[in-house]
């Protein structure tokens, strides 16, 4: 936790920045990008944009709209800190969003080219509200109150499915599949961009810390990351000394809040990230599921 009211407003300070960016971001590839092209890549925003071309309805607009009742059940089941963080980012997307769009900056081009900036471009700009543990709302929210009642099916799983619907509501919409189909495009870009950068969704991280604050570190990573952990007894090869090691296994922006909260617990503290390359287990993957045999 900080430990002044300086580091508070530099903290402050540095979310409202990466926000401002990633929002920012995010705000080019739905406004220059996608709706002027018809698609909808998923998630509230595909669903602003779907809403947008029936009712002419600001996007931005919109996009408050939808949030605000998942914002509410955030609150209620999900938790102060993250529904404040969460309502932030959110309100900070629509005045972006309405922002670009007085630009009257659009591409109307190639279509497949419209869909693979606008996925790459919002890809980046939420990658940059992630590094700061916030969301922008819709699909994450909605992944998470979903995963209180189902806790063994997968974040990735439950957003692939949530953005099925909006894809599938786009092909409705614009009568067409070939706006779906760049939809899907879109979204997939956009995934991939965010998992480059935050080391994947379905993937993971695995963490290794040596320090000599294990307590408090574990007590951090499940009251701010709502991850489990384990201390296990290590011993310096050169000091011959007892070393605890912190190890745990986070997913996507959760790593730069890991990195943070040990920092502030342990200045000092020795860390290893390692690639996870599949996890299983209640929380990441129904081990269940994935031994059965078909």
């Amino acid at each position: 936790m900080p430990k002044s009211g300086k580091l508070n407003y530099k903290e402050t300070a540095l979310d409202v920045l990466f926000d401002l960016m990633g929002c920012g971001f995010l705000a080019v590839g739905i406004t220059c990008f996608s709706a002027p092209n018809n698609i909808a890549p998923g998630g509230v925003s595909g669903i602003s944009i779907l809403v947008n071309y029936i009712t002419a309805v600001p996007i931005s607009a919109l996009t408050i709209l939808f949030n605000i009742p998942l914002l509410i059940l955030g609150w209620i089941f999900l938790g102060r800190s993250f529904t404040v963080k969460t309502m932030k980012s959110v309100v900070i997307l629509s005045l972006m969003l309405q922002a670009v769009s007085m630009t009257g900056i659009i591409y109307t081009g190639d279509t497949l080219l419209a869909a693979l900036y606008g996925g790459v471009i919002g890809g980046i700009g939420t990658a940059f509200v992630f590094m700061r543990a916030s969301t922008t709302g819709g699909s994450d929210i909605a992944s998470r109150l979903i995963q209180l009642k189902l806790p063994a099916v997968s974040v990735g799983k439950v957003i692939l499915a949530l953005d099925a619907c909006v894809l599938a509501s786009a092909a409705f919409v614009y009568g067409n599949i070939e706006n779906a189909l760049y939809g899907l495009i879109s979204a997939f870009a956009s995934t991939t961009v965010i998992d480059s950068l935050l080391y994947g969704l379905d993937t993971g991280k695995l963490m290794m810390i040596m320090t000599a604050n294990p307590l408090e570190i574990t007590a951090e990573i499940t009251r701010r990351l709502s991850r489990s952990s384990t201390i296990l007894d290590g011993k310096g090869s050169f000091t011959q000394r007892e070393q605890p090691v912190v190890f745990c296994v986070v997913r996507k922006g959760q790593y730069f809040e890991l990195k943070r909260l040990v920092h502030e617990q342990d200045p000092a503290a020795f860390m290893i990230a390692l690639e996870a390359s599949e996890i299983i287990g209640i929380g990441f993957k129904d081990i269940v599921k994935s031994t059965r045999i078909t």
